[in-house]
C-alpha cells in the first residue's frame, strides 16, 4: 500500500472582488433619473451624517445664518458642547425637526394623486345589469357571467363550468347569456371569435344571410384574401341558386373587417401613469448643441458637521487608549460606518453624472447629422465607439445608457437609440439599420395599396439606393416597424 505525505506549497493568485462600495456605484450607474431620486431620498431617511443642502435665498445674510444655526427658538436648539448630549432630549429633537418636505416649506400639491380612476370593461358590464331591470335572479346570473369576461370582451369558461363553480343552472345562464350579448360594446360575452362578429353583426343590423354565411364558414379565407374561391363557393350553396360576385364578397369582407375582433380592447387602460423623465439635455445654442444633465429634483447631499463631529469624537477617543464600553463604543462604530457610507453615495453620484455626461457628449460628437438631418441620417455607432471616446469600458456605457432617456431637438429618445448596427452599401460605406428602417417605411407608405411592395421588390428598390440587405433582413425590419406583409396589405377596392 502506497503511503501518503503531507506538503507545503505557496501559490500567489489574483481574484477580481466586488466591494460594496463598487457594487452601489456601478447600481447607481443603472438607475433612472426617478429611480435615483428615490434611492436617495431613502439614504437621506436611513443615513443620519447625510443631510440636504438647502439653497438661501442669495443676498439675505440673516437667512443663511439661520440656516447654519438651525432653528432660533430655545426648545428646538442642538447644543454643540459634546459635553452635555446625554443631557440633550433626542426624541424630542427628532419629532420636532423633522422638515415637512425636502425643501423645507409646504410641498406642492401633486394633482396627479387626485386624477379620477377611468371606468373598465367590468365597470361598464355591471352598470348596464344594474340598469337594465332585472329582477334578483336574472341579475344574479348576469353578475356572474360578467366576471367571467376578461379584458378583450370574451368569456373564460364555458357556461358548465361557471354553473358548476357557482351552483347554477345551465339552462338558466344560457338564457342570461344572451341578456349579456346585448349589452355595450357589441360582441361582448362571446366564446370565440366567430360568435362575437355574429353579435356585431346583428348589433350592426347587417345580418343578412350572405354575411352570416360568410363568418361562419369563410374566416380563413378572408384572412389570405382569396375572393374568387369564397366567391365560388357563397354560389354554390346559396339558397337560392345565385351568382355572387367578387366585388360583392369584397364589399361583405369590408362590413367585416370593420368589427372589433376584440370588443374590450376600448376600455383597456394602463393602471397607472408612466411618465418618462429625460436624464440629459441637447439643446442647439447659436450652432453647438450643447448637453444638461436634468438634476431637477434631485437632492444636493452633504456630510451633517454635527454628526461628522460627533463620529470625529468617538474615532480620537477610541484612538487614545480609551476603552469605550456599550453603547458608547457601538455609536462610535455606528457613526463611523454611516460616515464611509456617505460619502461613498456622494461620490457614485457625482461620478454617475459625470458618466453620462461625458456618454451624450460623445454620442452628439458622432451623430451630429441625425440631430442636423434628422433619423434618416443617423450613423452605424456601436458601444465601442463611445467607450474608445471616452476612455472607458464598453460595459460601463451599457450601463449608462440602460433606462436614460435624453431630451433633443428631434424629440425625446432612449440613449440606446443612437447605437446601430450597420449596413453595408455599394460604395464600401455603412449606414445605420434605423435609417434603413426608415427607408422601408417611406416605401410601404407610397406603395400601390392594388400592388403592394413584396420583401424581395423592397430588396431591390434599397439596392438601387447602394444598399444591400437580405430579404429576410428586410422582413425582419418589417415586423420590427409593425408592417404587415403584402399579402395582407393589398387592397382589392
Amino acid at each position: 500500500m502506497a503511503g501518503f505525505s503531507l506538503k507545503q506549497s505557496m501559490k500567489l493568485s489574483q481574484q477580481l472582488r466586488m466591494t460594496p462600495q463598487l457594487q452601489q456605484a456601478i447600481k447607481m450607474l443603472q438607475l433612472s433619473k426617478m429611480e435615483l431620486e428615490t434611492a436617495i431620498r431613502k439614504e437621506l431617511n436611513e443615513n443620519p451624517l447625510l443631510e440636504e443642502m438647502i439653497d438661501t435665498v442669495e443676498g439675505d445674510p440673516g437667512e443663511e445664518m439661520k440656516m447654519n444655526s438651525g432653528n432660533s427658538d430655545s426648545d428646538n436648539k442642538v447644543e454643540q458642547d459634546p459635553t452635555k448630549q446625554d443631557e440633550f432630549d433626542w426624541d424630542n429633537y427628532t419629532d420636532q425637526s423633522a422638515p415637512k418636505s425636502s425643501s423645507g416649506q409646504l410641498e406642492a400639491i401633486n394633482y396627479d394623486n387626485f386624477i379620477s380612476r377611468e371606468e373598465d370593461l367590468h365597470d361598464h358590464l355591471v352598470w348596464q345589469a344594474n340598469m337594465s331591470g332585472f329582477n334578483d335572479e336574472e341579475l344574479e346570473q348576469v353578475l356572474t357571467l360578467v366576471t367571467y369576461v376578461d379584458d378583450n370582451g370574451y368569456l373564460t369558461h364555458t357556461i358548465k363550468e361557471i354553473a358548476e363553480e357557482n351552483e347554477m343552472k345551465v339552462s338558466d345562464l344560457e338564457e342570461s347569456l344572451q341578456f349579456v350579448h346585448e349589452f355595450d360594446p357589441a360582441g361582448v360575452g362571446a366564446r370565440d371569435l366567430k360568435e362575437s362578429l355574429l353579435i356585431q353583426a346583428k348589433y350592426l343590423e347587417e345580418d343578412t344571410q350572405d354575411l352570416l354565411y360568410l363568418i361562419n364558414n369563410h374566416l380563413d379565407d378572408m384572412q389570405s384574401k382569396n375572393f374568387k374561391q369564397i366567391s365560388e363557393q357563397m354560389s354554390a350553396n346559396s339558397d337560392p341558386k345565385r351568382m355572387i360576385g367578387v366585388e360583392e364578397v369584397q364589399q361583405l369582407a369590408e362590413i367585416v373587417l370593420s368589427m372589433n375582433p376584440k370588443p374590450g380592447r376600448a376600455f383597456i387602460t394602463s393602471a397607472d401613469t408612466q411618465y418618462v423623465t429625460p436624464d440629459v439635455y441637447i439643446k442647439k445654442i447659436s450652432d453647438e448643441y450643447v448637453v444638461s444633465l436634468n438634476e431637477e429634483g434631485l437632492p444636493k447631499l452633504q456630510i451633517s458637521q454635527f454628526y461628522r463631529e460627533l463620529a470625529h469624537k468617538k474615532i480620537k477617543e477610541a484612538g487614545q487608549g480609551d476603552k469605550p464600553e456599550g453603547k458608547d463604543k457601538e455609536a462610535g462604530m455606528y457613526l463611523d460606518e454611516k460616515l464611509k457610507a456617505a460619502m461613498w453615495l456622494i461620490k457614485s453620484i457625482h461620478q454617475r453624472q459625470k458618466t453620462i455626461f461625458k456618454v451624450a457628449e460623445s454620442i452628439v460628437k458622432h451623430q451630429i447629422e441625425f440631430f442636423e438631418k434628422g433619423p434618416e441620417h443617423i450613423k452605424p455607432m456601436i458601444l465601442k465607439d463611445v467607450a474608445q471616446d471616452i476612455e472607458m469600458h464598453e460595459s460601463t456605457v451599457s450601463r449608462v445608457t440602460t433606462n436614460k432617456f435624453v431630451f433633443t431637438p428631434r424629440g425625446v429618445f432612449e440613449l440606446k437609440y443612437f447605437f446601430n448596427s450597420g449596413i453595408s452599401t455599394t460604395g464600401g460605406d455603412s449606414l445605420a439599420s434605423e435609417s434603413v428602417k426608415m427607408k422601408i417605411k417611406k416605401l410601404v407608405a407610397s406603395e400601390d395599396l392594388k400592388k403592394p411592395l413584396s420583401d424581395q421588390k423592397i430588396v431591390d428598390l434599397l439596392k438601387k439606393d447602394g444598399i444591400k440587405i437580405a430579404r429576410r433582413t428586410v422582413a425582419k425590419y418589417r415586423d420590427v416597424l409593425g408592417i404587415l406583409p403584402s399579402s395582407k396589405r393589398k387592397k382589392f377596392y
